[in-house]
């Protein structure tokens, strides 16, 4: 699994957020666009890219875009 790859397809999940603000160390809870819809996003951007389940208790426990690379690389 590639962090940069990881985080281009995370950014993407964000309409109004530039790709290019959204590193490893971005608070991706903090984004304007954040909200509990863009929770089932990243739940979906999981299981297709990714082939991994994620849940709403685990993402939230996650901080950083590094932080849910991790996670998803340890499932």
């Amino acid at each position: 699994m590639d962090l940069d790859k990881f985080i281009s397809g995370f950014a993407m999940l964000f309409e109004d957020t530039d790709p290019g603000e959204v590193t490893a160390d971005t608070d991706f809870q903090e984004l304007d666009e954040w909200d509990s819809l863009m929770s089932l996003n990243i739940i979906a951007f999981a299981k297709t890219g990714y082939n991994v389940k994620l849940t709403g208790r685990e993402i939230r426990e996650c901080r950083t875009v590094k932080d849910l690379y991790d996670l998803v690389a340890s499932k």
